[in-house]
Parts: C-alpha cells; sequence; structure tokens
C-alpha cells in the first residue's frame, strides 16, 4: 500500500508539473480528450479530488455524483487544483482510508481501488495536458509501472467501457516501453 500511496503522490506531481506552467492562452486549446479543452480537463481533476475527498468522508455515489458537475477552477485554476490535490492526499494519507469501503459512482469499492482510479486518472491526464500544450509527455516510471498493474487486467474489455476511447490500437508490441503500451491501453496514441 505504500507503493501505491507513493504513485498517487508522484503522479498528482505529474500533472502539477504540467498545470502551473499552462499560459492564460493555452486554457481554450483542445486536448486527446476530444470533449475537453485544456481547462475543462483542469476542472475534471479538480472536481475528481473533490469528490474522491467526501467519498472517503462517506458521501454516497450520489452525492459524488453531484460533485462532479459545474465549475471548480474559479478564477484561478491552479490555485483550486493545489488546494484540492492537497486535499485528496491527506485524505489517501488518513489512517485506514485504504481499507474503507467507498460508494463511488461504478459501484462499492475499497479505498485502495478508488486509490488507484485518481492515479491513473493523474498520470494519463498529465500525458494529455501536457500533448495538449507541447510539455513533456515523459511519465515517471514507478508509477506507470503501478497504474500499469491496475489497467491491464482490464485490456479485454477496455474498448467497451467508453471512458479510454476505442481502448489499445492493437498495433503496440508488449516489448514496447511500458509508458507507451499503458497510454495505447488508454486509448490514446503517443
Amino acid at each position: 500500500m505504500a507503493r501505491d500511496l507513493e504513485a498517487h503522490r508522484v503522479s498528482t506531481g505529474e500533472w502539477g508539473r504540467r498545470l502551473r506552467p499552462v499560459r492564460a492562452d493555452q486554457w481554450a486549446l483542445a486536448t486527446p480528450c476530444t470533449e475537453w479543452t485544456v481547462r475543462d480537463l483542469a476542472n475534471h481533476l479538480v472536481a475528481g479530488n473533490e469528490m474522491t475527498v467526501q467519498l472517503l468522508a462517506g458521501a454516497d455515489a450520489a452525492a459524488a455524483m453531484e460533485r462532479l458537475h459545474g465549475d471548480h477552477l474559479g478564477a484561478d485554476p491552479v490555485a483550486a487544483w493545489e488546494r484540492s490535490s492537497v486535499g485528496e492526499v491527506a485524505a489517501f494519507a488518513e489512517p485506514g482510508a485504504l481499507d474503507r469501503t467507498v460508494h463511488h459512482p461504478v459501484g462499492d469499492i475499497s479505498g485502495e481501488t478508488l486509490l488507484g482510479f485518481r492515479t491513473l486518472d493523474n498520470l494519463l491526464h498529465a500525458w494529455d495536458l501536457a500533448r495538449a500544450t507541447g510539455g513533456d509527455e515523459t511519465l515517471d516510471p514507478d508509477a506507470v509501472a503501478v497504474a500499469w498493474v491496475d489497467l491491464e487486467p482490464m485490456a479485454p474489455i477496455i474498448a467497451s467501457v467508453g471512458i479510454f476511447g476505442t481502448g489499445p490500437s492493437g498495433t503496440v508490441d508488449a516489448d514496447a516501453p511500458l509508458h507507451t503500451r499503458l497510454l495505447d491501453l488508454s486509448g490514446r496514441r503517443p
């Protein structure tokens, strides 16, 4: 579990190091998540952070879903993300947080499973943000390895889930770098 907490902390940092340098003229840029601009993507991450804190505090799925709507960024998107990410990291670090059952919109899951979701969300969207803004697209290899362990078992159904685009391309070899395989599995084409 300590490894997973560290991977989450690192993935949060991966997102942050790409968000902080976003210029005023970049917030409206398109991202690889075709329905989202850079600002929309940042809003998604902040809403997810806030939803996680609520879930770990015992909120039900309906309350959690409500958290996903609206603007969570205000006038200072970076400050909004900073506040929400500090809250999420602290919520996961609470004693027993990873052993709790949370009432996520996908169903009841463990806090540890939620941690994996959030690690993956941070990593994949860090790459999306880098791609949109021309930033560094490399991801921390240890965090990628942890995220891979969570996502790879879903490979057979990933295209049908609907949250990872078309899923894997089928063109990336098994000996390709893990970073490339993770991105491809999640519907991204590096």
